[in-house]
């Protein structure tokens, strides 16, 4: 029985996916893979999924994350979310619930610091302040070799406000 396989594999919780379809609302689904961090901004319609947004952490490495450094730690999770968040806003989509999947969420790990990256780019999640990791981590102060995590932040801060420019420049040329 399909069902039974897919759970057994441990893909699909039908439970938790059936509640989250019958909410008709968008979700941010966050995985991780053994090299990178996925976030995707679905919507499904009739059991369907559409993927209006996608990225992963390897869009990091375009805003001169260093390419030794691993992709998939706290702070690569907490930019990634904070890109995410700025994309989801730039392209004016609805608010969504997160779906984490089958994945075990625990305090103060990668899958807070993803949230923590969302609700400081903007998006309105409600999460304890006690669950996210401390602010030292989310730097990288903890990895031996050290990231430019300001540098990042501030590079994806000034992306958005570039494209939000060209798209004035557009309106106003086409007045």
């Amino acid at each position: 029985m399909t069902l039974k396989r897919r759970r057994n594999e441990y893909k699909t919780d039908y439970k938790k996916r059936f509640a989250l379809l019958k909410s008709r609302a968008a979700r941010i689904v966050f995985r991780k893979t053994n090299r990178y961090l996925i976030a995707q901004y679905v919507k499904s319609k009739e059991a369907q999924d559409a993927i209006s947004l996608g990225i992963d952490s390897r869009e990091l490495l375009k805003y001169s994350w260093p390419e030794k450094e691993s992709i998939k730690s706290t702070p690569a999770a907490y930019l990634t979310g904070y890109l995410f968040g700025k994309k989801i806003l730039l392209k004016k989509l609805e608010t969504p619930v997160l779906d984490f999947g089958m994945a075990r969420v625990l305090h103060k790990t990668r899958t807070h610091a993803f949230i923590k990256g969302l609700i400081d780019s903007g998006i309105k999640i409600e999460c304890a302040k006690e669950n996210f990791p401390e602010e030292s981590r989310i730097r990288g102060e903890h990895l031996k070799n050290k990231i430019p995590f300001e540098e990042i932040k501030s590079k994806i801060e000034k992306e958005k406000w570039k494209k939000i420019q060209e798209i004035f420049v557009i309106i106003s040329i086409g007045d």
